[in-house]
């Protein structure tokens, strides 16, 4: 470990380990398997990556997406350690070189995805390598409950069979109790030590919302919060994609698609604009995940409910990487419940798998319908236990108001009744709101006693009881092709008047943003040479464009930041700011080292 100690200050400019990261090489450095539940931004990479310099042989590192692979093996260069992909992005002519590198043991890490490792000739060209050790990232794909189910990835098992006595390392940032049960089992790694990092991520403030609309929402917010800043915003489907990415082009913003219906070189082309540019909005789709290493995204908006917490927290994660003020935004509402259940019901998985799926997605809306402190909620699901109220989330900040709405779910659950438990909910609503359309007249609803008993409330006011009513299992959906209400043996009581039925008040936007949530911290510096800071990020931002690079791979704003603090004059002090080694410093030191002279010279 005193070896890893050096390397890590050597290639990676750090000082000391976080989280369990020391454990874990060690772990792995004795042969152990292991399994690493860590947050977003939380160093996982460094698990491996720094037994791979130690161990003889190679590391195979799985990976997902091929912009991932890009990024870390970028890095990796970057700071002088040798490693490479193999992906349908590279030419036969790069892979037989590729290949060779790896039989001559002069690439210590090799990146690739689960379909190409799985393929017969891969497996039979990898069988004659030394392998060193294996990492699988975002093991929650290997789980048959994994928010991202990926066939591939299940067959993962059978590296234990090519490899038995080379040790694994599964590594996730979300993955509840029953997820790492089976992330294990599945992998073949049942004796494999676990370690579990806390799930807080405190400098995430999160905002959930009802949805009204969606896109003056969505503008208000980025006006408010975070103009100039760069951010990403998830909906469900392509064609939503496309059209709120070109709304908030109209209204002024560097918004761009992206989605699995694009081209390899659209998407790769987006990629390259959000890793370089720096203010940017992505609009991407729930299902296909950009791979994300860029540490200064300031915010996450969701347009739709995703399916789990799991799916939440992975991509809400993706803000805030660098450890500075981030948030993450959603708005939701009814037609999400209903669609992302009908998308469930109608799919072709096993009955066990749904009813996990339709347990996951309950977990979802009870976070967006509690009352409680968002991040105590989140914490509880993943079993990180915390009685501290986070102060940072919209219910903290601006606590819920609740009344009794018995009489207002009593009017709908006897419209359900009434109307046989045989239509869906704008129907119901329309009934109690006492619409005279088509569809209400011709089937003579008009003419029940529960015809215009709500016209007091919006449609709006009626889908959010509703919402609550389905969430709390008053109300189920009985026909998924259709979306028919019906009511559940737990209404009885309600509907008899015999219990009460507490609710959270409809709150604005506006009034739910108090100047306290609004304010944006500062990033936290130990220096006031902001002047200077401007400066070396001129310079950082020149150097990456000439080395065609992200600028966060040539130094992180938290380096600049320690520069401007330190004021280094010479290399041995260069070496004591955060992030840079001794590859980076012979790189760009130097030239960072001159604008620091010049600044003092000056000052």
């Amino acid at each position: 470990m005193s070896e890893a100690q050096k390397m890590l200050k050597k290639y990676f400019g750090y000082d000391s380990f976080r989280f369990h990261q020391e454990e874990i090489i060690e772990s792995l450095l004795v042969e152990k398997d292991v399994l690493a539940i860590m947050p977003t931004g939380g160093g996982k990479s460094l698990c491996y990556q720094l037994p791979a310099l130690l161990k003889e042989g190679v590391c195979l590192v799985v990976s997902p997406l091929i912009s991932l692979m890009q990024d870390q093996v970028m890095g990796l260069r970057q700071n002088g350690i040798s490693s490479c992909y193999l992906n349908s992005s590279v030419s036969p002519e790069e892979q037989n070189k590729i290949k060779k590198q790896l039989v001559s043991g002069e690439t210590k890490l090799l990146y690739i995805a689960p379909e190409r490792l799985l393929m017969p000739q891969t497996k039979s060209f990898l069988s004659s390598l030394p392998i060193s050790l294996i990492a699988i990232d975002e093991a929650h794909c290997v789980s048959q409950w994994g928010h991202e189910f990926r066939k591939d990835y299940r067959r993962l098992s059978e590296l234990k069979e090519i490899f038995p006595k080379t040790p694994i390392i599964a590594l996730t940032a979300t993955a509840d109790a029953d997820t790492r049960k089976d992330i294990v089992r599945q992998l073949n790694i049942e004796k494999a030590e676990t370690f579990i990092s806390t799930f807080n991520r405190p400098n995430i403030k999160y905002m959930i919302l009802e949805r009204e609309e969606e896109l003056k929402q969505l503008d208000d917010f980025i006006k408010k919060n975070h103009q100039g800043e760069t951010g990403i915003v998830y909906c469900l489907s392509r064609k939503k994609v496309e059209r709120v990415a070109e709304s908030l082009k109209e209204k002024g913003y560097n918004a761009v698609a992206y989605h699995a219906g694009m081209t390899p070189k659209q998407r790769s082309y987006v990629q390259k604009r959000f890793d370089r540019e720096v203010s940017i909005i992505v609009v991407a789709t729930i299902a296909f995940g950009m791979g994300i290493d860029r540490p200064d995204v300031r915010f996450v908006a969701h347009l739709d409910l995703p399916k789990s917490i799991e799916g939440y927290y992975q991509e809400t994660g993706r803000a805030g990487r660098d450890g500075n003020p981030a948030e993450a935004w959603m708005i939701y509402g009814m037609s999400d419940v209903v669609k992302l259940s009908s998308m469930l019901e109608s799919s072709e998985a096993t009955g066990p798998y749904k009813k996990v799926a339709r347990h996951k997605l309950d977990s979802m809306l009870s976070l967006c319908e509690t009352t409680q402190c968002r991040r105590q909620f989140l914490l509880d699901y993943f079993g990180d236990k915390n009685k501290t109220e986070c102060g940072n989330c919209d219910n903290c900040l601006s606590p819920a108001e609740m009344y009794d709405a018995r009489v207002e779910a009593q009017k709908i659950l006897s419209a359900i009744y009434r109307t046989g438990q045989t239509f869906g909910a704008g129907h119901v609503i329309d009934v109690l709101r006492g619409s005279q359309n088509e569809a209400v007249k011709q089937r003579r609803h008009d003419e029940l006693s529960v015809h215009g008993i709500g016209k007091d409330l919006s449609k709006n006011e009626w889908n959010r009881l509703l919402r609550q009513l389905l969430n709390q299992g008053y109300v189920k959906i009985k026909d998924w092709e259709y979306k028919n209400l019906g009511l559940t043996e737990k209404s009885r009581p309600l509907l008899r008047g015999e219990i009460g039925f507490s609710v959270r008040k409809a709150v604005k936007e506006k009034e739910k943003t108090p100047s306290a949530l609004r304010s944006k911290r500062p990033v936290e510096t130990q220096h006031e040479n902001m002047d200077l800071f401007e400066k070396l990020r001129h310079l950082r931002m020149d150097m990456a464009k000439e080395a065609g690079v992200p600028p966060y791979v040539i130094f992180s704003d938290k380096s600049l930041h320690d520069m401007c603090g330190l004021l280094p004059g010479k290399k041995e002090e260069m070496l004591l700011v955060h992030g840079v080694g001794e590859t980076k410093f012979e790189r760009y030191g130097p030239q960072f080292l001159q604008v620091i002279s010049e600044w003092r010279s000056q000052a």
